[in-house]
């Protein structure tokens, strides 16, 4: 995926590391844009979604590569074929919401994306666990 295309969403997470903490706090972070985001589109005020998208939009690259044990730099390039736990079709599906972040099926691609994720990452905690449990 195009680095320039990202990096505008990673400015501030360049310096934040995967923990159990940090990762609840982000997505209660994303809980907070999303409700806002859903006020926003109800409301048909389209124009002011654009900051809450970008806010979206960074944390949910920033729990994909979390997910992955795995820290994001917005100075390095971003391959997200390297990354094991993600959605299916998740650079068709990244590329059309950054192209059009705006747009209220960019906001749904977005929380689905964060949905699948979030159940991605819980599945691998399993797996992780009953694996050191066995070992």
């Amino acid at each position: 995926m195009d680095k320039e295309l990202i990096n505008p969403y990673l400015v501030e997470l360049d310096s934040a590391a995967a923990s159990e903490e940090n990762i609840s706090l982000l997505l209660a972070n994303w809980d907070g844009v999303k409700s806002e985001l859903e006020t926003l589109y109800r409301n048909r005020n389209q124009q002011s979604t654009l900051p809450f998208m970008k806010k979206g939009i960074g944390y949910f690259i920033q729990f994909l590569y979390w997910s992955n044990d795995q820290q994001v730099y917005s100075k390095e390039p971003i391959s997200f074929r390297l990354l094991e736990v993600k959605p299916v079709n998740l650079e068709e599906r990244l590329t059309y919401i950054l192209s059009r972040p705006n747009l209220f099926h960019s906001y749904r691609q977005l929380s689905e994306l964060f949905t699948e994720q979030v159940k991605l990452f819980a599945k691998k905690n399993i797996v992780k666990k009953r694996l050191s449990q066995k070992g």
